[in-house]
């Protein structure tokens, strides 16, 4: 096996670079728009809680594609900024359940319009399309 040289060329260091680049685009963006408190890392709880409210915390660990420990302490940190609420479980006393605070779901259309001008700028400066983009993205978090 051919070993590449360490470069900024590196296809990892690169997927980093861009991941930076768009959360700080993503923050400065959510700060502008009267969301201080949100950062761009919260969209990995809060994606899915806005796809579905109220689910058990070891089934947003599951969805976010994080350990049972680290959505432990950034539930807190969403919790500690007002934008989830973590409750027992009625069905399941040992289990937790995270819901979306009022502030999180008035975020919810300040953040899909974010997103939608992040997505469209991207798709622009970009020579393949964003389903190609999107698509090649998912198989490298699949891998």
């Amino acid at each position: 096996m051919i070993q590449a040289p360490l470069s900024r060329e590196n296809l990892g260091f690169l997927l980093a670079k861009a991941s930076q680049r768009w959360n700080v685009l993503l923050a400065e963006r959510f700060a502008a728009a009267g969301f201080p408190e949100v950062r761009p890392a919260y969209g990995s709880l809060l994606i899915p809680l806005f796809e579905e409210d109220g689910l058990r915390q070891g089934e947003l660990a599951r969805r976010a594609r994080l350990s049972k420990q680290t959505l432990t302490t950034m539930a807190r940190a969403l919790e500690a900024a007002g934008l989830v609420e973590r409750r027992p479980d009625p069905d399941d006393a040992r289990a937790t359940r995270v819901f979306l605070t009022k502030r999180a779901r008035d975020f919810a259309p300040v953040a899909a319009r974010i997103l939608a001008e992040l997505d469209d700028r991207a798709a622009r400066s970009l020579p393949l399309g964003l389903p190609e983009l999107t698509a090649a993205l998912r198989r490298l978090s699949d891998l």
